[in-house]
């Protein structure tokens, strides 16, 4: 999207919602040298935090994962970021094919040299449906086993702690007050508007919340923009269980965790009433989960190493 189009979303979307003077406005953009000529204008426009693409710093690594740039490009491209706008963030893969514990603590010290006060490190996954999938079923594309991705994990957290960058979720560093606004509120499973071409949304109504959706393809979309007014294709009014199960598995990707009295408003249920007992239990012998606070502040918390295996404790806690 050109910076004009950008501006001209901005400046409708001040107009029609209420906005604190404090505002975030985020971009997304590749690390192209394309893209990084056009961040002046996009600052111009109106947004104050970019994020970019990076992925890796490793020219090898981008041309397997798929990327344009090179990482000379993200370099300068982060460089005239930070020039630009008082907030930037960008992202890395790691727990890519062949790649070392030492080789993934060096790339990442490079990095966080270039970073200000937000970055995102995402372990590599295999998608269904996607080139990845089909080269790790012929055997030409390999993860590290469970070892020693778990040793890449907690280095990557070591290595962020040491330039003032604490894990506020899963996959997200920052410094204090420097997170994510926008990504904190679907984690904490707030309300949002999804506006374009798929885009998803979580609604208030007048009978409970909504999860709305908006057309995949751009065209039909536009299409359904200019005759009804927007391009939604679905609206599902959620049930109280659907909605419990949203939240928990979103919310415990969090640091802080999912308080059980805001749990209890937007859910309608016992935060205690939707989780396995047993699971529970045991998580919490482990040091996976804990409770903590009381009251008002009781929340329920994955620790560092529950956090570390959130992907098999989830479907085993949620009921």
């Amino acid at each position: 999207m050109p910076p004009d189009g950008v501006a001209a979303l901005i400046e409708d979307a001040l107009r029609l919602f209420d906005a604190t003077p404090d505002i975030e406005i985020t971009l997304e953009a590749n690390p192209t040298s394309v893209e990084a000529a056009r961040l002046r204008a996009f600052r111009d426009a109106g947004v104050n935090r970019v994020s970019l693409g990076v992925q890796a710093l490793c020219d090898d690594a981008l041309a397997a994962l798929g990327r344009e740039h090179s990482a000379s490009d993200a370099i300068k491209a982060l460089e005239l970021a930070r020039a630009l706008f008082p907030r930037v963030s960008f992202d890395l893969i790691y727990a890519r094919s062949g790649q070392t514990l030492p080789q993934w603590r060096e790339e990442l010290e490079t990095a966080l040299t270039l970073v200000a006060d937000h970055v995102s490190l995402y372990q590599l996954t295999i998608e269904t449906g996607t080139r990845f999938e089909v080269l790790h079923r012929q055997g030409a594309l390999t993860l590290p086993d469970e070892d020693l991705a778990a040793a890449l994990y907690e280095e990557t957290a070591n290595v962020a702690a040491r330039h003032g960058l604490a894990p506020y979720e899963v996959s997200n560093y920052a410094a204090q007050g420097a997170e994510s606004r926008h990504n904190l509120t679907y984690w904490r499973y707030g309300d949002y508007i999804g506006i374009g071409p798929g885009a998803h949304g979580r609604m208030p109504r007048a009978k409970g919340l909504a999860a709305t959706r908006r057309h995949r393809a751009p065209e039909p979309w536009a299409e359904r923009v200019e005759r009804d007014g927007d391009g939604q294709t679905e609206e599902v009014l959620l049930a109280r269980e659907d909605r419990a199960r949203e939240m928990l598995l979103m919310g415990l990707r969090l640091t802080e965790g999912v308080n059980a009295t805001r749990f209890a408003r937007r859910t309608g249920l016992i935060l205690g009433d939707c989780i396995d007992a047993n699971t529970l239990k045991f998580c919490e012998e482990e040091g996976y989960l804990q409770m903590i606070g009381a009251g008002d502040a009781r929340r329920l918390c994955a620790t560092p190493a529950g956090r570390l295996r959130l992907e098999a404790i989830l479907p085993r806690l949620v009921l």
